[in-house]
């Protein structure tokens, strides 16, 4: 952890600043939202698809507006839309813990939403513009920082839940407002490198950005390839609890394993991150990097599937190591291989935008991860059901285990044919072939 500490202190402030930002906005989010779902359907009395639209409407507002974000933020500069999205957040859980009418809860969770959109590209964007050279080592240091929010987040939500969930709301809110001020003081004003661009002519309109941007073939087909990535982490959340759920049942030791679930992801991360970057970054070209991330994701699943050709244990001991074990080692090589990828694709979209309009592309990224991710869960889901009705418990592991082969295929050949290569400028290649 010294090793980690010494490492962001070699960044310059901005850098060091936006890591405690992602940390503080993590363990505010995840303070509130794991236990937002109850607070609707328990205090609040609402209907089961009272409490799905609500919710629907946070993740619809971000993911949706993920590219307006990331363009307001190359066009305005990185640091209001950071602070926009900040504010956001302050008015949105608030607004959430004081108000109990469907409109005005609708209303507060797309504000949160949409706070995501605003600063999520602007800071990772931001991030690789000040890391420089050093942007493989400062997503790792970045990841680090984003874990131990989401580790710690839930836990303090549920001391201060146990009081009120109001409660929760307020200190969330509190939190995005110190940090608020925190970055209106303290963070430096930064634009992206196509500013000097602008300089020279009359400034692009939106949609001719927006056009040549999808005109970006290898930037397209490296954020398609990556869906299945962002599939298959999500199932930390969504296949292995159900699993150990449906294995261990819903009382303690359910609840127990569950929660070695997060810790496992989280403190593995915390702990080896920067190592495992370290070690990637001297052996890998970045192509690799991540096609073997991507294949240790699929890996993940072999566990469960191995356990499933297992006969059933009863209710013993060997029962609920059952129930535990595969999904804790599921668990571990997900976070290694999001170890092994995560810094290495954050630094890709950088390179195939060629260093321009850098927010936008993050923020289209996004929104095409986001949309997969809905379709992956709505697929995973109903495997799952398929599974279960059928009895065949094997069918949910096998396709996630395949959906990592193919991610890592199709990554693998992008790097092969040079596509995950950074473009050349027309002014590099005049230069080259005049000089």
């Amino acid at each position: 952890m010294k090793s980690t500490l010494a490492q962001v202190r070699s960044y310059e402030r901005s850098v060091q600043l936006l890591m405690v930002n992602q940390f503080s906005i993590n363990l505010g989010f995840y303070m509130l939202m794991p236990y937002l779902a109850t607070h609707l359907a328990g205090p609040l009395g609402l209907a089961g698809w009272t409490v799905g639209l609500i919710l629907g409407v946070r993740n619809f507002s971000q993911q949706g507006m993920f590219l307006v974000g990331g363009t307001l933020a190359d066009r305005l500069g990185y640091k209001p839309m950071i602070i926009a999205g900040l504010v956001l957040r302050v008015a949105g859980f608030a607004t959430l813990g004081l108000v109990d009418s469907v409109p005005a809860l609708i209303a507060a969770s797309a504000a949160t939403g949409l706070a995501g959109a605003l600063f999520n590209p602007a800071t990772r964007a931001y991030l690789a513009a000040d890391a420089g050279e050093r942007r493989v080592e400062a997503f790792a240091l970045f990841n680090v920082f984003y874990q131990a929010g989401i580790l710690l987040g839930p836990l303090v939500g549920m001391v201060l839940t146990g009081v009120d969930f109001r409660v929760t709301c307020l200190v969330a809110a509190g939190i995005f407002a110190l940090l608020g001020l925190v970055q209106i003081r303290a963070l430096p004003d930064r634009r992206g490198n196509d500013a000097e661009d602008r300089s020279a002519g009359p400034r692009e309109g939106v949609l001719t950005q927006w056009r040549r941007i999808l005109r970006n073939r290898p930037f397209l087909l490296f954020s398609v390839a990556m869906i299945g990535s962002y599939v298959m982490t999500f199932q930390v959340y969504m296949a292995l609890p159900l699993e150990v759920r449906r294995l261990g049942g819903e009382g303690t030791f359910g609840t127990a394993a569950v929660a070695l679930l997060f810790a496992v992801s989280g403190l593995s991360t915390i702990l080896f991150q920067t190592r495992v970057t370290a070690w990637c970054k001297v052996r890998m070209a970045p192509g690799r990097a991540l096609t073997w991330g991507l294949l240790t994701m699929g890996t993940a699943f072999l566990p469960l599937l191995a356990a499933t050709a297992l006969p059933a244990a009863g209710s013993g001991p060997l029962a609920r190591l059952l129930a535990a074990g595969p999904p804790a080692l599921s668990a571990l090589l997900l976070a290694v291989g999001t170890m092994v990828a995560y810094p290495f694709e954050m630094d890709t979209i950088v390179r195939l935008c060629g260093d321009r309009l850098v927010a936008t592309h993050y923020g289209l990224y996004n929104t095409v991860c986001g949309v997969g991710i809905a379709l992956g869960n709505l697929l995973t889901g109903a495997a799952l059901d398929a599974a279960r009705a059928a009895g065949m418990s094997a069918l949910p592991w096998l396709a996630l285990f395949a959906l990592g082969l193919g991610c890592s295929a199709a990554v693998y050949g992008l790097h092969r044919t040079g596509r995950l290569a950074p473009p050349v400028r027309a002014g590099a290649r005049a230069g080259a072939l005049t000089g």
